[in-house]
């Protein structure tokens, strides 16, 4: 994703001190959004040049500071490469906490997403079937897939995950997946459920599915026919497997045991 990314130096006139000097801020903004940075420099608010991004002057302590100032922009560029390259959520705030060193460790999708199928694989056979376990499988690696499909990452911070990431999750789901209707609605409703699990731990602010909108069709199912039965039952098959499969689902006809 293409992110707008600017730096820019500043004496915050507001805390003009008794000596008549001022502290002097970095303002990091990555699309549109701001988040400032104190420098732990003061000078005198007239000796600095916006323009240039430097104080004026040429003593020794003015060097110092010019220096200073070069290097703390060269730590905000090296920081942000870096958080790029690693492929982690790169915003004004994550910057910034990774510069100040209070950043906190993200918390990521794909963990939280296995840890809830651990635990629902713990309790096959008690709360959940099989069956069930194998569908939430199938739902991770749907949304792995999915993260390499839209954004080119092994996982997301569950924070960046909003009403747009949903929508095209769905798009996803149908388009490239060739998955019907129902089909996505229920991989979603999987999904649905981690951000549940998310939203009830206070790690997400806002649901991003509160708009989504999309529901199961009734689907009405065509029944075979008395002849329809009659002639898979006197189907003759060379292949054994064959002939097993259409025994096991003339039973299951015979019978109304669920195939």
């Amino acid at each position: 994703m293409n992110k707008t990314f600017n730096l820019l130096f500043f004496v915050k006139k507001s805390k003009i001190k008794a000596n008549g000097t001022a502290p002097i801020y970095l303002r990091i903004t990555i699309d549109c959004i701001p988040k400032k940075i104190s420098s732990k420099r003061n000078i005198i608010p007239q000796k600095w040049d916006n323009k240039l991004q430097k104080v004026y002057g040429s003593s020794e302590e003015v060097k110092a500071i010019n220096n200073y100032l070069k290097t703390l922009e060269h730590e905000v560029f090296d920081a942000h490469h870096q958080m790029m390259k690693d492929k982690t959520s790169t915003t004004s705030g994550s910057l910034k906490s990774k510069l100040v060193g209070t950043e906190q460790r993200p918390r990521m999708l794909v963990p939280i997403f296995q840890d809830h199928n651990d635990k629902v694989e713990a309790l096959v056979g008690n709360e959940y079937a099989s069956g069930t376990l194998e569908r939430y499988k199938t739902s991770l690696k749907h949304t792995v897939a999915f993260l390499k499909w839209k954004y080119a990452v092994s996982d997301i911070e569950i924070k960046n995950i909003d009403h747009c990431f949903s929508t095209e999750y769905e798009f996803y789901l149908r388009s490239v997946r060739k998955c019907a209707n129902n089909t996505a609605v229920k991989y979603i409703k999987n999904f649905k459920k981690i951000i549940r699990i998310c939203l009830s731990n206070g790690w997400l602010d806002k649901d991003p599915f509160v708009n989504y909108k999309s529901k199961i069709r009734e689907v009405e199912r065509e029944f075979l026919s008395t002849e329809e039965i009659n002639d898979i039952y006197s189907k003759k098959f060379v292949n054994q497997r064959l002939a097993l499969v259409r025994d096991i689902f003339v039973f299951a006809c015979f019978t109304g045991l669920a195939n």
